[in-house]
C-alpha cells in the first residue's frame, strides 16, 4: 500500500504555528511525518531540543518520523548542527547534503535520501543504498518515464530491491538554493543581517514576468516554482512505477485536507479522482516544461 509523506516546513514560520500545525498534521492519516529546518540555518523558531521532543510526540501517535537536515551547508556550525541531530535522534535522517550522508554512514543511522542529491542513475541509487539509503525522494524535475526507466535498469543490473521511491506529489517545488538570501537582498540587506526578514513572507515572495506571468516563488536561499505541482490525479500511475511514498509539502498552515483526498483515493474510499487546477503545475512529470499543466487523459 503506497504511503503519504508530509514534507519539512519549507517556509519561516513561528513556534506557535509550528506546532499547531503538527498538531494537526498528528491527527491527519499520514504515515511519514519529515521535521526541520532544511532552508536556512538561521531560522530558529524550535531547537533541536524542541524537534526532538516533537518527534517523540508524534512518534507516540503511531507515525513515521525522519528528520530532516539542511540543504545547503556552507559553515562548520551548520555541520556542528547536523552531527547533533544524527547524535540525539536514533531514527532515519534526511540528508539534503551529502556532507550528511557521510556523518549518518559512519554513525550507521538510516537514511532518506533527499531530492537535491540528485540522483539519476541506478548505480548512484545502488551506491547510496551501499552507505545505508533506505529511502530516496526522486529529483523534482524527473519525469514519470525516466523514473519508470531507472527503476527498471536498477532491478536489471543490481539484482536487488531498491530503497523505497518517494515522489514529490503535492506542493511547490524546490528548484535551486543558493549561497546568496533573496528575501534578504529583496529588503536591501546583508545575508548575515537579515533581520529574519522571511518571517514576513509565510509563503514565501512572488516572481513576475513583465506580462505579469507567476513564474517563481522566494523563499530566502530557496527558489521554488509559482505553481504548486499536483500529482494527486495521476496517483494510480505513480502507484504503477513503483512509488512507495507520495509527498505532501505545505506552503500554509491550513491545507492539510489534501491528504485526507489522497488517503481515501489510495485506499479506495473514493472513486472520484479529483481533478487538478490549471493553475496547478506538472509539466516536469509528462517530460515538458515544469510549469506546464497537463490535463488528465
Amino acid at each position: 500500500m503506497m504511503k503519504i509523506s508530509l514534507a519539512a516546513v519549507q517556509y519561516f514560520w513561528d513556534r506557535a504555528t509550528l506546532m499547531a500545525f503538527y498538531a494537526q498534521a498528528a491527527e491527519m492519516p499520514l504515515d511519514i511525518i519529515y521535521l526541520g529546518e532544511t532552508v536556512c540555518s538561521k531560522r530558529r523558531a524550535l531547537s533541536v531540543a524542541d524537534w526532538l521532543a516533537l518527534a517523540q510526540d508524534l512518534a507516540s501517535t503511531g507515525k513515521e518520523v525522519v528528520l530532516s537536515t539542511l540543504t545547503l551547508i556552507e559553515a562548520e556550525s551548520e555541520l556542528s548542527l547536523a552531527r547533533t541531530l544524527l547524535e540525539k535522534f536514533d531514527g532515519m535522517i534526511e540528508a539534503n547534503d551529502y556532507a550528511v550522508l557521510r556523518m549518518a554512514q559512519q554513525l550507521q543511522r538510516p537514511v532518506c535520501a533527499g531530492s537535491t542529491l540528485n540522483v539519476y542513475h541506478p548505480l548512484t541509487l545502488q551506491t547510496l543504498q551501499e552507505c545505508g539509503v533506505q529511502r530516496w525522494v526522486a529529483p523534482v524535475e524527473m519525469s514519470g518515464a525516466s523514473l519508470h526507466d531507472l527503476l527498471q535498469q536498477y532491478a536489471l543490473e543490481t539484482e536487488l530491491s531498491p530503497p523505497q521511491t518517494e515522489v514529490l506529489s503535492y506542493g511547490r517545488l524546490p528548484l535551486a538554493h543558493s549561497a546568496r538570501c533573496y528575501t534578504a537582498r529583496y529588503a536591501n540587506l546583508p545575508k548575515d543581517q537579515c533581520e529574519f526578514r522571511c518571517a514576513d513572507y509565510p509563503e514565501g515572495l512572488p516572481l513576475f514576468s513583465q506580462e505579469l506571468q507567476g513564474l517563481f516563488q522566494i523563499n530566502g536561499i530557496q527558489t521554488q516554482s509559482f505553481a504548486r505541482c499536483n500529482l494527486i490525479p495521476h496517483w494510480q500511475q505513480l502507484q504503477q512505477l513503483g512509488v512507495d511514498v507520495m509527498r505532501i509539502s505545505a506552503s500554509t498552515p491550513d491545507c492539510l485536507g489534501v491528504v485526507q483526498v489522497l488517503r481515501d483515493l489510495i485506499d479506495g474510499q473514493s472513486g472520484r479522482i479529483p481533478a487538478a487546477s490549471s493553475e496547478d503545475c506538472n509539466g516536469y512529470w509528462f517530460g515538458v516544461a515544469g510549469m506546464k499543466h497537463v490535463s488528465l487523459i
